[in-house]
């Protein structure tokens, strides 16, 4: 939906004296609101996914912290490292470089194991254990959540 669109449907809502609005189409929700005098529209306006950007076109950001990493349940020997931060995933530095780990590869404290990228800078996530990646959970270029799962490590 572009802003064209928005603008035409809040003229819309305020010419038809409608009180309320609510438009949901895939990944944005529009509400709007009229008042009682004057019909002025009051716009609220979320778009839920983040737009995935072009990695060559932002800079590198300063390796964040490392991610904390978490047992997966009593019974397991795996760990989890969650991403610290919303944006979306990559698995390579660059788009013509190679990924920075496979599932097999063994990894040590500081290695880096992915790049996040939210407000166009790459944050490099870093591992905070030594193990073998047991499972890589997200795919990528996909947007991902803050504390959401991306590998599963064996840690001995």
């Amino acid at each position: 939906m572009d802003l064209k669109e928005i603008q035409n449907l809040i003229k819309f809502v305020s010419n038809t004296g409608v009180a309320e609005v609510k438009l949901e189409t895939g990944d944005i929700k529009i509400t709007i609101r009229t008042t009682l005098e004057g019909n002025t529209p009051d716009v609220t306006y979320v778009q839920q996914a983040p737009m995935q950007q072009a990695m060559q076109a932002a800079p590198m950001a300063a390796p964040v912290a490392p991610v904390a990493a978490e047992v997966v349940d009593e019974n397991s020997k795996y760990v989890i490292i969650k991403s610290p931060m919303i944006g979306t995933f990559y698995r390579k530095p660059a788009p013509d470089k190679a990924v920075f780990v496979e599932v097999g590869s063994t990894i040590g404290k500081g290695d880096v194991l992915c790049v996040v990228e939210a407000m166009k800078l790459f944050n490099e996530i870093e591992a905070e254990i030594t193990g073998k990646i047991v499972k890589i959970l997200v795919d990528d270029m996909s947007p991902v959540e803050f504390d959401q799962p991306l590998f599963l490590v064996d840690p001995s």
